[in-house]
């Protein structure tokens, strides 16, 4: 699944930039680190499961950072449609 997020021509990293662009229905795809603040990632889950977005999880967010091609990690990252 990271393959797809790698590969992707367009994707957002980040919680808040993830949240604003799953308001405007610009997501077909959250990827979420498991060890991930639950606080920082719970509106999120609770947003994709309302509009019924895909949400992938990811053990850790050093891994899903890589998969973004950032230095460091991320708990949470998007596909953009």
């Amino acid at each position: 699944m990271l393959d797809k997020l790698k590969k992707a021509p367009k994707k957002i990293i980040g919680t808040k930039q993830t949240l604003k662009v799953l308001e405007r229905d610009q997501v077909c795809m959250v990827f979420i680190a498991q060890d991930a603040d639950e606080h920082v990632v719970s509106d999120l889950k609770e947003i994709c499961q309302k509009k019924g977005v895909d949400t992938v999880a990811v053990n850790t967010m050093k891994e899903l950072g890589d998969a973004c091609g950032i230095q460091v990690g991320a708990a949470s990252a998007a596909i953009l449609n």
